[in-house]
């Protein structure tokens, strides 16, 4: 599904810069859970705004699908986040005057899908994330792992290909991190979306089909979960 090829970024200041990404190469295949592991400032969020489409980088190869990314221009960029990606973050980012159910259907107005069919497609992906007695309460009538199930619901609403998740259980319990890990593994391998984790928490890469861990610009590959060993 994506290929990168020797991505890098750098950072350019007064007298100063700075190679936030070194040279990245990894394919990611569809259905697959993937974890990013890596200290604070290490590049984790650079990568997975590349990875999104939301930021440049300034060499290498980016192709998700067989679409080079490079040359999309700026309009056929944002279209094709719009169709193919979804996005969940820490801070939840709900609109805090919208229903669930209206946060749910912003990505699909931006699609142009119909009114009608914004809120049939918003019910039931509220409904595959529980939260169907929920959708009349605003973000502030919710709980932390409630208002992340909005936000997993509202990236799942236009059914991309794959989804992108930065610290999805960073301001969560415990108990609510594994309820919210497992709808990603769900989403993954029985909805067959990609999903793609930067994540401190070892608890939750260890769930991932694939761990990778950035230090220094450089992605690591580590291996499977059940033995947790670097391979270089």
């Amino acid at each position: 599904m994506i290929n990168l090829n020797n991505i890098k970024k750098i950072y350019k200041g007064q007298n100063i810069q700075t190679e936030a990404l070194k040279g990245i190469s990894f394919d990611i295949k569809p259905s697959e859970f993937i974890s990013i592991m890596g200290r604070s400032g290490c590049g984790k969020t650079t990568l997975l705004n590349i990875l999104g489409c939301m930021d440049e980088f300034d060499a290498g190869e980016y192709f998700f699908n067989g679409v080079n990314i490079k040359e999309l221009k700026s309009k056929e960029l944002s279209h094709f986040r719009n169709k193919k990606i979804g996005f969940i973050f820490q801070a939840f980012n709900l609109i805090n005057e919208m229903t669930a159910l209206e946060n749910v259907e912003v990505p699909l107005g931006y699609a142009g899908v119909s009114r009608r069919q914004r809120k049939e497609i918003a019910c039931g992906m509220l409904k595959k994330v529980g939260l169907d007695d929920k959708m009349q309460n605003k973000p502030g009538q919710l709980s932390g792992g409630q208002q992340q199930r909005v936000a997993i619901a509202r990236a799942l609403a236009n059914s991309p290909d794959i989804i992108f998740a930065d610290e999805p259980t960073g301001n969560l319990d415990e108990d609510t991190a594994k309820e919210i890990t497992a709808i990603l593994q769900e989403s993954a391998h029985k909805l067959n979306k990609c999903v793609v984790v930067v994540t401190h928490s070892v608890d939750v890469a260890k769930q991932a089909d694939v761990i990778f861990r950035l230090k220094h610009g450089l992605l690591q590959t580590l291996e499977s979960p059940s033995q947790g060993t670097e391979k270089g």
